[in-house]
């Protein structure tokens, strides 16, 4: 990453856990990537969990984007019938980020081999502030928020912000 690319821009952070089962006690993904940002000093401003419906995710990504310019979702991107945080968020986007789910993917497959093709992770910008969907394990918040939101959220923000 080129230095001229990046500018100074305080991010603050939204986690949103798309699930009809957990809770703030069970939701460790959720912790995971709390941790995770705020050893990397990006704070965490807002935080909830939704049921896997498409206006629920979409209300709360609306909600988090009024004090916050990156927005992380994670839980239901994967394949079975109730699976809708993609279908709920792509619409928000004026911009995807192919290249996130393409490498995402890529990291994945080195630790879980070809059932990561059932990953349907995706990140974009909207309004200037990045929405990123990685799936709800905690093995996956895990590699998406270290070797790809952390290392490169200062990047994105810059430039959907030019």
């Amino acid at each position: 990453m080129k230095a001229e690319h990046v500018q100074p821009i305080t991010i603050q952070a939204a986690i949103i856990t798309v699930s009809t089962t957990r809770t703030p006690e069970t939701d460790t993904s959720g912790k995971t990537i709390t941790t995770l940002l705020n050893e990397a000093r990006i704070p965490v401003l807002h935080y909830a969990i939704v049921p896997d419906q498409i206006e629920a995710i979409r209300a709360e990504v609306y909600q988090a984007l009024k004090s916050t310019n990156c927005v992380i979702l994670n839980g239901g991107t994967g394949l079975t019938h109730d699976d809708c945080t993609i279908e709920a968020v792509m619409p928000l986007l004026e911009k995807r980020i192919d290249g996130f789910g393409e490498l995402f993917r890529q990291k994945s497959y080195l630790e879980i081999g070809t059932s990561t093709m059932l990953s349907r992770a995706i990140a974009g910008v909207s309004g200037g502030k990045a929405i990123i969907c990685i799936p709800g394990s905690t093995p996956a918040v895990t590699l998406a928020t270290k070797e790809l939101i952390i290392p490169e959220i200062a990047h994105i923000l810059s430039h959907a912000n030019r």
